[in-house]
C-alpha cells in the first residue's frame, strides 16, 4: 500500500499523516477548512524538526517526508485512487456514515477503510456500508506520531485479509499493533486506564493522596516499569505467588463504583477542563503549550531509546 488518505487534520489526523509519510507512503490529508490544513502543516513540520534536532531524522528525510504529503479540502480528491483510508473526523456517527457513503461511491472495493474511533462499534459504523468486510478500527494514541501502540479492532464481518493487511501497514510505519480477538467497549488500553483512574479518583476522594502525589507515584513506578515490561510480564518476574497474595489482600478494598466521581463532574461544570481552560488538576498559563512540549520531548527521548534498543537486538539476531 503506497497511497494513504487521512481524513481529519486534528491532533490524531496530522500525527498519523506524518507517520505514514515518514514510512515512505504518499499521503493525502483532508480537512474541511484551509486553516485546519495550515495548522496541520505547521505541526507536522515542527514535529519533524524536533526529530532532526534529536538526530532521529536527517534534514533530507525531513524534506522527503514533507514532499510526500498533499493537503486538500476536497474529499473526492483525497480518496480517489487511495489504498488505505484512516478516518479521524469528529465522533459524530451521522457525519461518519455520510462520509463512508461518499467514500464507497468513489474508491475501489480493495480499499481498506479504517476508523480511529474509540466510541462507536463497527456494527454501527458499517450499518449502511456496501462492503462492511473492508472496514476496521485502527485506534492510535495521542500523540500518534510518538506513541508506539495501535489497537486493531475487527468484527465478525471483517475479512481476515483486511486484518492482516492493516497489521502489516501498521508495522511498516513503525507501530506495535495489537489485534483484539473480539470487539469490546474501550478496547484494551482505555479499559485498563479507566480501571486505574477509578482507583486514583477514589484515593483522591478518600483524602489518601493529592493528584500531584498520585502522578509522582505512578510515573516513578508503573510508568517506569511498563515502558519495557508490561503488567503481565511484571507479575511473572515478581512471582505469581506474590501476585496472588497481593491481589487477594487488596482487591476486596478497591473501589467498584460505576459512577463518575462528583468532584470530576463539578470540575467540568466549573469549566475546569485542563489545558483548554488553563485549569484542571493543575493550573496553566499557556493552555498547556509548555506541558505538551515537555511531554513530547520526554516521549521522543523514550522512543529514541526504544528504537536504538530494537535495532541493537535485531543486529544481534541477524549476526547469529
Amino acid at each position: 500500500m503506497k497511497n494513504i488518505t487521512v481524513l481529519g487534520a486534528g491532533v490524531m489526523g496530522h500525527g498519523a499523516a506524518q507517520l505514514f509519510a515518514q514510512a515512505g507512503k504518499n499521503v493525502r490529508i483532508r480537512a474541511r477548512r484551509e486553516s485546519s490544513l495550515e495548522k496541520a502543516r505547521e505541526l507536522i513540520t515542527n514535529s519533524l524538526k524536533i526529530m532532526v534536532e534529536k538526530e532521529m531524522l536527517t534534514e533530507s528525510e525531513l524534506e522527503q517526508t514533507l514532499n510526500r504529503i498533499t493537503y486538500t479540502t476536497d474529499l473526492h480528491e483525497a480518496i480517489e485512487g487511495t489504498d488505505f483510508i484512516l478516518e479521524s473526523i469528529p465522533e459524530v456517527l451521522e457525519t461518519k456514515l455520510e462520509t463512508y457513503e461518499i467514500i464507497e461511491s468513489v474508491v475501489s472495493e480493495k480499499t481498506i477503510i479504517s476508523s480511529n474511533t474509540s466510541t462507536f462499534p463497527l456494527e454501527e459504523l458499517t450499518k449502511q456500508a456496501k462492503h462492511p468486510e473492508r472496514f476496521i478500527i485502527t485506534h492510535f494514541f495521542n500523540p500518534p506520531q510518538l506513541v508506539p501502540i495501535v489497537e486493531i479492532v475487527k468484527f465478525d464481518k471483517t475479512s481476515e485479509d483486511i486484518v492482516q493487511s492493516t497489521y502489516d501497514v501498521m508495522k511498516e510505519i513503525g507501530k506495535s499493533p495489537v489485534v483484539l480477538k473480539k470487539e469490546i467497549t474501550g478496547f484494551i488500553v482505555n479499559r485498563v486506564q479507566v480501571a486505574m483512574l477509578r482507583e486514583a479518583f477514589h484515593l483522591m476522594e478518600q483524602g489518601v493522596a493529592t493528584a500531584e502525589d498520585i502522578d509522582i507515584a505512578m510515573k516513578g513506578s508503573m510508568g517506569f516499569k511498563w515502558a519495557f515490561c508490561g503488567p503481565m510480564e511484571s507479575q511473572d518476574l515478581a512471582g505469581l505467588q506474590t501476585t496472588k497474595a497481593m491481589v487477594g489482600n487488596i482487591m476486596q478494598d478497591l473501589s467498584n463504583t460505576r459512577e463518575v466521581p462528583s468532584f470530576l463532574k463539578e470540575m467540568v461544570e466549573k469549566d475546569e477542563l485542563g489545558i483548554r481552560t488553563n485549569e484542571g488538576f493543575y493550573k496553566y498559563d499557556d493552555y498547556g503549550e509548555n506541558a505538551i512540549h515537555t511531554r513530547d520531548d520526554h516521549f521522543l527521548d523514550l522512543l529514541k531509546l526504544m528504537q536504538e534498543k530494537a535495532n541493537k537486538e535485531n543486529g544481534l539476531i541477524n549476526s547469529k
